[in-house]
């Protein structure tokens, strides 16, 4: 059982066989996909693909590199998209301070406090994205005490992680566990409990060893479950199985699908 809960089907790399690949998912092993949105477009476009496919679930938000200019407008878009049944949170969102031509930081901030607060408003979970700005991220869910979900792709200290974990939090694994370079990978993974573990992809981005450098997709989930499950010394499968059940509970799957 392999559960994506992170992968961007609507991106254009996967415009000429979108619909192909998507359907050979469950047959692969894949058994459910979240996607989600980064800007209204995107947002709008995962919920089609989920109303289409039944193992296809959508989030919702404005992506840090992308609220530049957001407002009123596209919040309320936000919030009209997360009625939908097939939509599972409010995300991606958060703080990305990696680049300089990235929306000011204290839009991102806003635009944030403001996804946060809807979330918890509409009793949803949220994926949040954290570049070079673990301790504003972290700071600002503080804020938001009842509001739970996944740091996606997680990159901070051990420490952060042991935080968010006491805070019922989730984190997100993605491909570069399997990269040569992922100490601080392995020590995050150390004092996380399998039953806080998800497992993502971010296709078509973070293709894992040793589809380093294609474009990735769900099928790849293996080769992180293979590096995670030998660091914590569990069968690979049975680790997907706990990952997979993780995000049905963080995001409110029922097994009917």
């Amino acid at each position: 059982m392999l559960f994506d809960t992170h992968a961007h089907y609507d991106d254009p790399a996967f415009d000429a066989d979108r619909d192909t690949l998507l359907s050979s998912l469950p047959e692969s092993g894949v058994e459910l996909v979240l996607d989600p949105g980064c800007d209204v477009k995107s947002s709008r476009a995962a919920v089609l693909l989920a109303e289409r496919y039944p193992f296809v679930y959508a989030a919702v938000g404005l992506h840090p590199e992308e609220c530049g200019g957001c407002g009123e407008a596209e919040l309320l878009e936000i919030e009209r998209l997360a009625a939908s049944p097939r939509v599972a949170a409010i995300g991606e969102i958060g703080l990305d301070y990696h680049w300089e031509e990235n929306p000011p930081r204290e839009v991102q901030q806003e635009i944030l406090r403001r996804q946060l607060a809807l979330a918890e408003r509409l009793d949803l979970p949220v994926i949040v994205h954290d570049r070079d700005a673990h301790g504003d991220s972290l700071a600002i869910v503080r804020e938001f005490p009842r509001v739970r979900g996944v740091f996606h792709c997680y990159s901070g200290s051990a420490e952060m992680a042991q935080e968010l974990l006491k805070r019922g939090w989730y984190l997100g694994f993605d491909g570069p566990v399997t990269y040569k370079n992922a100490r601080r990978a392995q020590e995050t993974a150390a004092v996380t409990p399998p039953e806080r573990i998800l497992l993502e992809t971010d296709s078509p981005y973070l293709s894992p060893v040793p589809n380093r450098g294609k474009r990735n997709d769900s099928r790849n989930l293996v080769h992180i479950a293979r590096t995670l499950a030998q660091w914590k010394n569990m069968d690979p499968e049975e680790l997907a199985r706990i990952a997979a059940e993780n995000g049905r509970q963080l995001f409110r799957i029922g097994e009917n699908i």
